[in-house]
Order: C-alpha cells, then sequence, then structure tokens
C-alpha cells in the first residue's frame, strides 16, 4: 500500500513513520510519499526517517515532493497533518484572543475559530484533488481543528473522510488502569461528543462497566491525569469523565487566566522549539533522530501546562505521558482495519448518522466506530445528558458558520461563528476579533 502525508515536513511525521516500521502484516504500506510547501522542512523530517529506518532492511520507501497533485496519484491513504500558518500563526491567534480577555487555543474557542477560518480553504482545495486524483483513496484527518475540517472534507469525500484523535483513547486507557484492568487497552470506552468536547461515560472490562466503582471513589479519581485536572467532586458531579480539553469550558476563568500570566504561550513555546530542531537539522552532521527524539520528550512533558498550573494538578506522571502522543497507532489501526477487513473497534471522528439525535446525519461527531474494509461505521449510544446536548450543538453551530464563512468569504457569518461560541461573551468581542485576526493573518484577507 502507498501513504501520502500532507505535511510531511510536520515535526510528528516520525512517530507515524515509527508505527508503519513496526507493522509486519500482510497488506502492510511499503510507500511512504511526503508532501510539504517547505522543502527545508521535508529534507530534516526524510532524514529522521532515514535513521529510524537504518535497522530495517524492509523498511517503507520514503519520497518527498512538494506538488500536491504528485503526493496524491495513485495513493491509498492520504493522511493530513497541515498546519496552515505554521506555528507562528498558532501563536498569532493565542496573542489576539488573550488581548481581548478570551482562550486563544488552536481548537478551542476563538484560537480555534481563526485556525479553522484560515484551514478550511486549503482543505477544501485538497479534497477536491483527492477527489480527482484518488478517488478510492482513504483520507484520514489530524489537521486541527479535527471535528471541524473532517466534516469539510466529508462535502466531498463522503464517509472516505475520517477524523482521529488520541485524547480519547488516552483518557480511556488512564481510567482503565486506576481501576485495575490488566489490559487497559483492551477495556470497551463508552465516549461520545465532538471532539476535545465528549465525555467518558463508561469504561467496560471484566463483563462490566466499571466506571460506577471510580465515581465512588475519591482517591481513584483522583489518581490519574484528568481526575487531577477536574477535581474529583466535579467528575462526580457530572457521572461522567470529561475529556481534558473541557478544562477550558468548566474552568475557563483560571486557564484564561493562567494563559496570560504565563512566560509565553503553548504556540510560541512550540514555534520556537521546532525553529531550533528545524535550525540543527541544518547541519549536515546534526543526529537527526536523537535530536528529534529530545525534543519531543520536551513537547510531552509540557503538555497542557497552563491547564495543570491552573487546577493546581502538578507535573504529567510517567503513565501519562507514555499515553500521550498515540494517534498514530490509532491511525495504524485504522488503516490494518480497513485494507485488511479486520473488524475492530476505535474512536473517530465521522459523520453522525442516526447516532445523536440531536445533530443531523452529516454532522461529524467523535465516537466508538465499528471498523472494517468498508471503513467506520459509528455505534449506538445513548443520549448525552442535557448540558452535554446543550455544549455540541452550540459547538456543533459554531462550526457550522465557520463553514459558512469559508465557503462565503462573508466576514458578517465569521463574526456570528465567534460571537455564537459559549466561551466569547460579547458580539463586539467577536467583530474586533474578526477584525485583528484579519490583521494578523494574510490567509483571512478573504472574509469581506
Amino acid at each position: 500500500m502507498r501513504l501520502t502525508i500532507l505535511g510531511g515536513g510536520g515535526f510528528r511525521v516520525p512517530l507515524v513513520y515509527g508505527a508503519l516500521l513496526a507493522d509486519r502484516g500482510e497488506g502492510r504500506v511499503t510507500g511512504v510519499t511526503l508532501h510539504d510547501l517547505d522543502a527545508g522542512r521535508l529534507s530534516a523530517i526524510a532524514r529522521v526517517l532515514a535513521e529510524q529506518a537504518a535497522d530495517h532492511p524492509d523498511a517503507p520507501t520514503v519520497t518527498v515532493t512538494t506538488d500536491l497533485d504528485e503526493a496524491l496519484k495513485g495513493a491509498d491513504f492520504v493522511f493530513s497533518a497541515i498546519r496552515v500558518g505554521g506555528l507562528e500563526g498558532r501563536a498569532a491567534d493565542e496573542r489576539v484572543a488573550l488581548a481581548e480577555g478570551v482562550l486563544g487555543q488552536e481548537t478551542v474557542g476563538a484560537g480555534g475559530i481563526a485556525y479553522g477560518l484560515r484551514t478550511l480553504p486549503v482543505v477544501d482545495h485538497i479534497a477536491r484533488r483527492v477527489a480527482a486524483l484518488a478517488p478510492d483513496a482513504w483520507f484520514i484527518n489530524f489537521t486541527n481543528p479535527a471535528g471541524l475540517v473532517t466534516e469539510a472534507m466529508s462535502r466531498h469525500l463522503g464517509d472516505r473522510a475520517i477524523g482521529i484523535c488520541d485524547s480519547p483513547v488516552g483518557l480511556g486507557r488512564r481510567v482503565a488502569r486506576a481501576l485495575g484492568a490488566e489490559r487497559p487497552r483492551d477495556a470497551w470506552i463508552d465516549y461520545v461528543g465532538l471532539n476535545h468536547l465528549g465525555w467518558l461515560r463508561g469504561l467496560h472490562f471484566d463483563g462490566r462497566d466499571q466506571l460506577p466503582r471510580l465515581l465512588a471513589d475519591q482517591e481513584l479519581l483522583g489518581s490519574f491525569e484528568e481526575g487531577k485536572l477536574f477535581g474529583p467532586e466535579w467528575i462526580q458531579s457530572l457521572g461522567a469523565v470529561p475529556n481534558e480539553y473541557l478544562h477550558y469550558y468548566y474552568f475557563n476563568r483560571e486557564a484564561v487566566t493562567a494563559y496570560r500570566e504565563a512566560r509565553q504561550t503553548r504556540g510560541a513555546f512550540l514555534c520556537e522549539q521546532q525553529a531550533r530542531f528545524y535550525d540543527a537539522l541544518r547541519d549536515p552532521a546534526a543526529p537527526a533522530l536523537r535530536t528529534w527524539d529530545n525534543t519531543r520528550a520536551e513537547r510531552e512533558a509540557t503538555y497542557m501546562a497552563e491547564n495543570r498550573e491552573a487546577a493546581g494538578a502538578g507535573e504529567r506522571d510517567e503513565d501519562s505521558l507514555a499515553e500521550s502522543g498515540g494517534y498514530e497507532k490509532v491511525a495504524l489501526a485504522l488503516m490494518r482495519a480497513i485494507a485488511r477487513d479486520e473488524r475492530t473497534t476505535l474512536i473517530l471522528n465521522v459523520r453522525n448518522r442516526t447516532t445523536l439525535s440531536a445533530l443531523d446525519e452529516d454532522a461529524v461527531i467523535e465516537v466508538p466506530c465499528l471498523v472494517d474494509g468498508n471503513g467506520a461505521h459509528p455505534v449506538a449510544v445513548s443520549p448525552l445528558p442535557a448540558h452535554a446536548t446543550g455544549l455540541v450543538c452550540s459547538v456543533k453551530a459554531v462550526e457550522r458558520e465557520a463553514l459558512a464563512a469559508a465557503a462565503s468569504g462573508s466576514r458578517a457569518a465569521a463574526v456570528k461563528a465567534f460571537a455564537l461560541h459559549p466561551l466569547i461573551d460579547s458580539v463586539e468581542v467577536a467583530r474586533r476579533l474578526v477584525d485583528a485576526y484579519r490583521r494578523a493573518h494574510p490567509g483571512l484577507a478573504y472574509l469581506t
């Protein structure tokens, strides 16, 4: 099989290649094409991959190109890992939002909307080229905001567009480990919502749902990352374990304060850190894989640091670090299931169909899916409680307004998307955000 990675010069691509190297099964990926607009970044990542492959005589071949059509032709799977505007754009998203006293995180609130608005025209073009040049390929989306981008892609590619995220499975495994599961990976996770907006409502192993046992024990609740982040009492009140990104909603004031008081935002940190990495690899004598691995370890250890500080959760523990950065494993499991028709269950971003009655059938949601050679099929789930349904519907409405703004180029639609978001408290703030983001990002000049 041939895999094309869009955003192939991105920092996390070696994680995907490492997963491919571990795959020895029939029908595995034998060729990888990396596509990126930045030839220098492509060269750096290709060096890391070459060192990864050094001890693997049957490693997938790697080719690089800056030509999109060339990259897509003949692909069986296409991964999208692009970042429109780069990390500089993410840092600007954060600065603009925080100047207005609202959250600038790249997938949540003002920052997520801004990132989506400059990404949607690009992924729309990509989807059209995939449909024309690789109509039988499966499109696996890593690009944030993952739910919004996957929904945009699905309008051209239908159910062949599938979004992935490692956050739900990481949450499930941490909870399973806290509950003493012998094989956390085999626990059934009852999880539903939107990307970065979901709740774990049950966790089944040894023949029963173990979540009630967790909810009844404050010590157990405080023993894993999300328990420390939200606090046992709030999780007990919810009757479910929220995805870590819901901290931005439930503790928004504290999160914004922590971000404003931090020495630098997450985007600014990553921008500086990755610039050092790519600069280091301009030296042909630099050890590419070791340099990348050291940079990755620092990146993971500082993940959501502001939220943990606001919650008094302390440093991330080793178990939490072990479960992070697993999106490449989800992607490999998804490819295996489709390519080999090996039935499995994964939490994915797919079209709703009839899964959540509060949303229409084309709305992309994040839910457990049965996966086989025909793709991913969402499983039936029980309805969300009213508070969760309201939040899901509100954020989905924002996504739809962002899609409308990107399709029409309407500034008014963009303002509506910002103003309707539950973390933005004023239409006037929304107007100022749109204008400030247009000044910060040339890619938003289309909003008039």
